[in-house]
């Protein structure tokens, strides 16, 4: 009898009993909101700011409602204005495109290669096309591109860069972490991703004037002088008076159970590692699949596994494992499917021609691997989708 997996994809672990107890102090507190604290007290915010800024070795560290918030906060206190073009990957998630178009900027895309980064080649070059001055590079599903080639580029051309490390919470290239190339590091802690707060994002950067600004965006008023991951009160000397205010502040519930969680993280990066080579395993040396290869200078978070089918019907291949109980994703669909899209759904962007990304989105599959699935469990999901690979 063909082997079946029973388990859930989209089940997260449950949070512990120190971010339960930490979240009842909260409420019973009453002191949600990140500034409604006692005199002279650090809330929960501010601390995790604090503490999240010193993991990722960062100078400044800001709290957010999503990282979607942090993305548009970051082009916004970058300098991006309306009509600005703004350079980002052409193989990302929706938010990425959405948060430049909500900063008043138009999206151009680059084309992605096969080990699912931006092709470096094409980014120099539609750079100077375009005259584009800031890139939202997406560091899509924990893979990293050559960042120290990529930042030759872009520093070479006067490009701000903002990274989106939705996905590489936890990933370094040659020893640097990710979000610590460019002017800003934007983090989400979404559910699906490496610290659960169900929404929420964190901001991070050595650069006290554009922390400023974003903090002030955030929608600090003028109680910026709390935010101890923060600069000094003389950098808000103009940002309190030309930034809005969004209001897009994380509170203290949310970061109350995300505390305890990113002093978890390094030992679940090294357990989404063992789930991740668990799998690539199976897969490798399949016929007609493509494991990506990862450059021996990155460390990534193995979260997600993404490989190469490009032969054959990719909707039959789906519904073969989703019988055995496997759920992939594939971006290669005419229509947007859940999280799931191609540049070619996102309608508030200028469609572009990229036909190297579409042959690799053709063929293109992803799958979660939440820390709920044992290391066996994840041998048994790369056997049951190397058969149906094999034999349908």
């Amino acid at each position: 009898m063909a082997e079946q997996f029973t388990g859930n994809f989209t089940q997260q672990e449950a949070l512990g009993e120190e971010e339960m107890a930490a979240a009842l102090d909260v409420m019973r507190s009453g002191r949600l909101h990140r500034y409604n604290i006692a005199e002279g007290e650090i809330g929960e915010v501010a601390a995790l700011e604090q503490e999240y800024a010193a993991w990722q070795g960062a100078a400044y560290c800001l709290a957010c409602a999503s990282g979607g918030a942090a993305m548009q906060m970051a082009l916004r206190a970058v300098g991006v204005e309306f009509g600005d073009f703004v350079l980002t990957n052409a193989f990302t998630l929706s938010p990425v495109p959405g948060a430049i178009v909500a900063a008043g900027g138009i999206p151009v895309l680059v084309e992605t290669t096969e080990g699912l980064v931006p092709n470096l080649d094409h980014l120099e070059r539609i750079a100077v096309e375009s005259g584009a001055k800031v890139m939202l590079l997406s560091l899509m599903r924990g893979h990293l591109p050559d960042m120290d080639a990529l930042m030759e580029i872009t520093d070479r051309l006067g490009i701000a860069v903002i990274e989106d490390c939705a996905h590489s919470m936890g990933a370094t290239w040659r020893g640097k972490r990710s979000g610590s190339f460019g002017v800003a590091g934007c983090f989400s802690t979404q559910t699906y991703k490496h610290l659960n707060s169900g929404e929420g994002g964190l901001l991070t950067s050595d650069d006290a004037e554009f922390m400023a600004r974003a903090t002030i965006l955030s929608g600090s008023y003028m109680l910026y002088d709390r935010h101890v991951a923060g600069p000094s009160a003389d950098a808000y000397s103009q940002a309190r008076l030309d930034m809005p205010n969004c209001s897009s502040r994380m509170d203290n519930l949310r970061a109350a159970i995300l505390r305890p969680q990113l002093r978890r993280l390094d030992a679940n990066v090294a357990r989404w590692a063992k789930r991740y080579a668990a799998v690539e395993a199976e897969l490798r040396d399949v016929a007609g699949l493509t494991v990506i290869e990862r450059p021996v200078d990155e460390v990534f978070v193995g979260s997600s596994i993404q490989f190469l089918r490009p032969e054959g019907s990719a909707q039959d291949f789906l519904r073969a494992c989703a019988a055995r109980g496997v759920e992939l994703k594939w971006f290669g669909a005419s229509q947007a499917v859940g999280f799931t899209s191609s540049h070619h759904d996102w309608r508030s962007v200028p469609q572009q021609e990229l036909p190297q990304t579409d042959a690799v989105l053709a063929g293109l599959f992803d799958m979660r691997l939440p820390l709920t699935f044992s290391v066996d469990d994840c041998r048994q999901i790369g056997r049951i989708i190397r058969d149906c690979a094999l034999h349908g």
